[in-house]
């Protein structure tokens, strides 16, 4: 019967750790196999594999390649439809300038409108990107939605 007090490892598959520091016969006494002074001799040593002691690291001095979106993605400032509510009277014109005012946003130049939250008063709101539910929810109120295309340079 198997118990795991009975389970061993394969003979030969674990190798018994190193005894450094056992005398002078062994070959691993005295320094140890670490050298003489210095941060790898000592104990608790866990250096960076990226380190090497004044010299460049190789991962900064090989050339990097490749593409990165982060400079042309679209960046937006979101605004739920509850904030909508708390904030606009029922029939307002509600542009990005008027969430800047209402201290809602901080950029004008892309704004996107989300869903989170109740809307029950009709407004018209004037964004830069609607989610498809928060669009759901304004028409749904009864207001009207319009896109405002970003300009190109």
């Amino acid at each position: 019967m198997v118990n795991l007090n009975t389970l061993f490892p394969k003979h030969g598959s674990r190798k018994a750790k190193r005894r450094l520091g056992i005398g002078p016969g062994s070959g691993l006494g005295n320094y140890c196999t670490k050298g003489m002074k210095g941060q790898t001799s000592r104990s608790g040593n866990t250096r960076k594999e990226s380190k090497e002691g004044g010299q460049m690291p190789l991962i900064r001095h090989t050339p990097k390649s490749g593409f990165s979106n982060k400079d042309f993605a679209r960046r937006f400032d979101y605004v739920n439809v509850g904030t909508l509510e708390k904030l606009f009277n029922a029939g307002a014109e509600v542009t990005p300038e008027a969430l800047k005012k209402a201290g809602a946003i901080h950029d004008v130049s892309s704004v996107k409108v989300l869903a989170m939250g109740e809307l029950t008063k009709a407004l018209k709101v004037s964004a830069h990107g609607f989610s498809a539910s928060a669009k759901a929810a304004i028409e749904k109120a009864g207001g009207t939605v319009t896109v405002i295309e970003k300009k190109t340079k």
